[in-house]
């Protein structure tokens, strides 16, 4: 009888469970086995946006120098104010593009040489591998083979002062390599902040102010500028936003001026077309500038990070050698992009969302297949941050379904006390062994995120909220397991 009692029980959980996630995600799974193929850039945009729950998207175009722009969705979903070609959003990691700029000019006028090593500017950065000082030059920086590890994204404190850019540098200033410098790519977005800095320090200026008066002003992007926390906010800018249970909500991420040279250069799409008109080698471009975009194609095997087969990653760039293409994809707390320029075919696309998501690299790269004459039929649901908040949504109501049952099971077990007060049903061994395992499962669930070499802060500011909520109730969840281990024992123990 108590098994079908049991069976009856997770039968009702179950489909209490499916039904509320057909209600929160009915929108979600109508397109998540979508098949076949899409004809038109517009039906293709709005289904990834659906999709994904993406607020907002803006797209530039460029064949052969044509500039198209192509707006979806909103810049601000409560006042309902549509994106245009004037909206502006975090452009994240295709900023480094823009520093990587910086430093070839730089070396091009003798200021410094991307052989040079970190230490002939910072003489304090003293980062160690294998227990053994090692020096990293400028050129591993450019090509994410100094050996400084990804997780040091978590070393980026928040903060708006002036003196930002050098705190977060010198977080790292000893740090443990993951690998000796030169020898292995690994992506790491601090080592353009590090890039930042040597800037500050051979110019004398704001790195800030050394980008937009030497790239951006010779370019016409007059309508760009530095997030650093200080700046006027233009009411053009769009407001961004994460996914929890589904949909998008609005979220305001912390600000990191220290970060600005990796990730924070704000701009619109009509901007953007005279930058990737640039790497195109079309519009009236000063020579200097000219010379250091065209260096900043080139691949040099000895010092360029190699990705895979005839990918190499350089001065802001992911390169395919033998194509001739040069990509780029970007994600911040709550905005997201990617660039795709083929230099042969004279074509360039660079796609926008005011979302955290690998949307704007689905559109982008079904739309340079569609003018190439290929089929557009990029629509899996393979995101990591939607998969991420599906995943732990889903967890979440389990968690709280669960949290439900053992509150109503507490709350029998306590008016069953003393009517049970000689039950000898439980062994004392095997409530111990339980008690233990929860333990450990408790402090596996805290601590989980150290072990991972991150933090709560960095869950908090980059993952779905969904995995705080889920690692709330697990939490809560245990310990009610451990308190009703405890008074089983306590009963025992009693009889005993």
């Amino acid at each position: 009888m108590k098994i079908i009692k049991r069976a009856g029980t997770v039968v009702s959980i179950s489909l209490i469970v499916v039904i509320i996630i057909m209600v929160i995600w009915r929108k979600e799974l109508s397109t998540l086995f979508s098949s076949g193929s899409y004809n038109d850039v517009d039906s293709m945009v709005e289904t990834m946006m659906n999709k994904s729950s993406t607020p907002g998207v803006a797209i530039v175009l460029s064949k052969q120098g044509e500039i198209e722009y192509k707006c979806y969705g909103y810049a601000d979903e409560k006042n309902h104010k549509n994106i245009n070609a004037e909206s502006l959003f975090e452009l994240a990691s295709t900023t480094k593009a823009f520093t990587a700029l910086a430093i070839i000019l730089l070396e091009e006028e003798g200021y410094l040489a991307s052989s040079d090593a970190i230490t002939d500017y910072l003489s304090w950065f003293t980062p160690n591998y294998n227990g053994e000082q090692v020096n990293i030059t400028i050129d591993q920086l450019l090509a994410h083979t100094s050996g400084i590890p990804s997780w040091s994204i978590r070393l980026i404190p928040e903060g708006t002062s002036d003196d930002m850019l050098e705190k977060t540098i010198r977080n790292l200033s000893t740090i443990t390599l993951d690998s000796y410098p030169g020898t292995k790519h690994n992506y790491a977005t601090i080592n353009y902040d590090v890039l930042a800095l040597i800037i500050e320090k051979v110019t004398g200026r704001r790195y800030q102010d050394f980008v937009t008066d030497n790239i951006l002003l010779h370019l016409g992007m007059t309508e760009s500028y530095f997030s650093t926390g200080q700046e006027n906010v233009s009411d053009k800018l769009t407001k961004g936003y994460k996914v929890f249970f589904g949909k998008s909500i609005e979220y305001s991420a912390p600000r990191y001026y220290g970060n600005i040279a990796a990730g924070y250069l704000v701009t619109n799409v009509k901007d953007l077309g005279f930058w990737v008109n640039a790497q195109l080698g079309i519009g009236d471009i000063p020579d200097k500038l000219k010379s250091a975009i065209s260096k900043s194609h080139e691949v040099n095997k000895e010092t360029a990070g190699h990705e895979d087969t005839n990918n190499y990653y350089s001065y802001g760039w992911s390169i395919d050698i033998e194509a001739r293409v040069i990509n780029h994809s970007a994600s911040n707390p709550n905005y997201s992009a990617q660039v795709i320029i083929d230099l042969e075919k004279q074509e360039a696309i660079f796609v926008l969302a005011n979302l955290n998501s690998s949307v704007p690299t689905q559109i982008a790269y079904n739309i340079y297949d569609h003018m190439n004459g290929r089929q557009m039929n990029r629509f899996s649901y393979d995101d990591f941050t939607i998969l991420l908040n599906l995943v732990f949504s889903i967890l979440t109501i389990i968690a709280l379904v669960s949290l439900c049952i053992k509150i109503i099971y507490l709350v029998k077990q306590k008016k069953q006390t003393i009517k049970n007060e000689n039950t000898t049903s439980y062994k004392m061994g095997r409530l111990i062994i339980g008690l233990v395992l929860r333990i450990i499962l408790l402090v596996f669930i805290i601590i989980w995120p150290y072990l991972l070499n991150y933090n709560y802060h960095f869950i908090r500011v980059w993952m779905p909220n969904a995995i705080l909520a889920w690692e709330f109730l697990a939490v809560i969840n245990c310990v009610l397991s451990i308190i009703t281990k405890l008074r089983r024992i306590a009963m025992i123990s009693k009889k005993v």
